[in-house]
């Protein structure tokens, strides 16, 4: 049984011996830093029972398990709050567990299966800022759930078909090719093939709200020539072809998006995230089409008099929902009912999760209850991890207008600031490294600042970056804590130079409030992993990372560790120094980040 657990069946008890016939659910929570003790019992709500002041009866509970409680060693009250400091014995104990278990923070596995989409990218653009967050969060969420006991799986759709995708794939039969007959290609241009895509998308955007503002000028209300304007016509005509399987349209289709997949592998390589299984929506669409005949043969859905097919979802809070066009041509829901129920034929996973931002609230509340409508087996495990959007300092972006800041181009960027960093931080100490060794230690520090930032909000807050502040080593920073999981490595070097041999458990019988508060971190690691994975949040996560890391830098600055002449409180802090930075780095690779042995 844990410290926690054990303290509270101590309250029980006491407040039993204390007050006969009065019991009650008994609950710790962490004290504040602010005040001295480890777990606080919070005594208001027997206030009106006992008829007595808080602060009374916290004293008395307080009394009665420094005398009679083997785990509480003393206490101090603070009007209705009973703060109780744990005995150093317990601390001991648990320090020698938290060490003697490999898998410490890996809670026992449930039996159930989880799906994790994220990424989601269209074939019209490379990778964005916003994709970013998208891939951290699943890819964390993801680790996070499988340290739960789940068995995940991580799957990706691309959505490689509709208007967009033509909208790239016009402007390049008409801008891709130059006087000589020579198509532009990744090769000739020296550009990633999603970046050379994605120019073709602004380049169409730019002709076509030229086109607009002409028909305008000439007299045509802005909707309609919006609607009306001819490359828009061509663009869904283009659509209409490739659903209907035009051999040319299809080619085009296909070499682009080859280029495209294979800048998207990079950055995925790049940044450290994988799947175990990719969609794409145009092998989806068509089995999205069945379901919607067959919800149209049930009297599921409706077609209004221009042959578009519609659900009434005003029972669910909504309204009415188009899932397939007048021409026949799918739309966004169509192909995530297709999918949908694709990845659950596929896996048959006990629940679903998208990590989708939060501007498609609606799309997934509208989704989710279809497939309700529809009676699927799976659809009351679906969740959609609804997260903020990220602004840069300029504004929010915009990739029509091309102003959206490339994931290839902040992820060099970032590196580069994290290597100025580290090198202004150093002050000569990376000498010893090699040219490569340096290479992947900055690479590892930009990777660590980008993606600590992203996540160490809660996800469904919206956000700004900044890069400036992301590579700080002093700050809440993902560079800070490798920095911290450096230093312990360092020291623990150094503790084998020395021929200390860190074995057997620790037996040190008095503790410092730091070295307490260290145990005390260290012990809460399960509980957290816990809550991040009950609230999909890896900023769970990070915060604890960063109060573990900033607390073990309290114990560095204010305790001897190596120059320590007792060869048992040695010991102890050696352990006590392995045993955080052995936890800074799972709790760092469940946000996906790695953590460096020297620095």
């Amino acid at each position: 049984m844990d410290i926690q657990s054990t303290l509270e069946i101590d309250i029980v008890q006491a407040i039993a011996e204390l007050y006969p016939g009065h019991t009650g659910v008994v609950q710790l929570t962490p004290t504040k830093k602010e005040f001295e003790g480890q777990y606080t019992f919070v005594t208001f709500p027997y206030t009106k029972i006992l008829r007595l002041a808080p602060a009374q009866i916290g004293q008395a509970i307080g009394t009665w398990l420094v005398e009679n409680s083997a785990v509480a060693s003393a206490f101090n009250v603070v009007q209705g709050f009973l703060n109780i400091s744990v005995a150093d014995s317990f601390w001991i104990e648990k320090l020698n567990d938290i060490v003697a278990d490999p898998a410490f923070g890996t809670l026992p596995a449930k039996g159930q299966s989880v799906m994790v989409e994220f990424s989601s990218p269209n074939t019209n653009k490379p990778l964005h800022l916003g994709h970013l967050r998208n891939n951290f969060l699943g890819d964390s969420v993801s680790r996070i759930l499988a340290a739960n006991g789940y068995d995940v799986v991580k799957t990706c759709i691309v959505n490689d078909r509709g208007i967009h995708i033509c909208k790239s794939m016009l402007a390049y039969q008409m801008f891709g090719t130059d006087a000589s007959g020579h198509a532009e290609t990744p090769e000739s241009s020296g550009m990633k093939g999603d970046h050379l895509i994605g120019k073709y998308y602004v380049l169409f955007d730019k002709a076509y709200k030229a086109q607009v503002e002409e028909m305008v000028a000439q007299g045509t209300a802005k909707e309609e020539a919006e609607k009306t304007a001819p490359l828009m016509l061509e663009v869904q005509q283009m659509l209409r072809l490739w659903e209907q399987g035009d051999p040319e349209t299809k080619a085009l289709w296909s070499q682009l998006n080859a280029w495209v997949y294979d800048g998207f592998a990079v950055t995925y390589k790049s940044i450290g995230v994988s799947f175990d299984k990719t969609y794409y929506e145009s092998n989806t669409y068509l089995l999205g089409k069945e379901i919607v005949d067959d919800g149209l043969e049930k009297g599921v859905f409706y077609r209004k008099d221009d042959g578009s097919v519609w659900i009434d979802l005003t029972e669910a809070g909504l309204d009415q929902k188009l899932v397939l066009r007048g021409d026949g041509t799918s739309v966004y829901m169509t192909q995530d009912l297709g999918t949908t129920a694709l990845k659950f034929q596929d896996f048959h996973s006990d629940r679903q999760i998208w990590v989708v931002g939060n501007e498609q609230d609606y799309h997934f509340n509208a989704l989710f209850a279809i497939l309700r409508q529809l009676g699927k087996e799976y659809a009351n495990e679906l969740v959609h991890l609804s997260y903020g959007m990220v602004d840069l300092p300029t504004g929010k972006m915009k990739s029509r207008e091309g102003t959206v800041v490339d994931a290839d181009d902040l992820i060099q960027e970032t590196i580069d600031a994290a290597s100025t960093a580290a090198d202004d931080a150093a002050k000569g100490k990376l000498a010893d490294f090699s040219e490569v060794e340096k290479k992947t230690l900055f690479q590892m520090l930009g990777l660590g600042a980008l993606k600590y930032y992203l996540l160490k909000v809660d996800p469904q807050k919206r956000m700004q970056f900044n890069p400036a502040e992301s590579v700080d080593l002093h700050g809440n920073t993902g560079p800070y804590i490798q920095y911290v999981h450096a230093r312990i490595k360092s020291i623990l070097r150094k503790a084998a130079e020395m021929n200390i041999v860190l074995d057997g458990a620790v037996s040190a019988a008095q503790l410092d409030n730091v070295e307490q508060q260290l145990v005390f971190l260290l012990s809460q690691y399960p509980q957290r992993v816990d809550e991040a994975g009950a609230a999909y949040a890896p900023s769970h996560i990070a915060q604890y990372a960063y109060e573990l890391a900033k607390t073990f830098n309290q114990f560095y600055d204010k305790l001897s560790i190596l120059k320590e002449t007792d060869v048992v409180t040695l010991h102890a802090r050696l352990v006590l120094s392995k045993a955080v930075g052995e936890t800074i780095r799972k709790a760092m690779g469940l946000l996906g980040i790695e953590v460096p042995e020297k620095m």
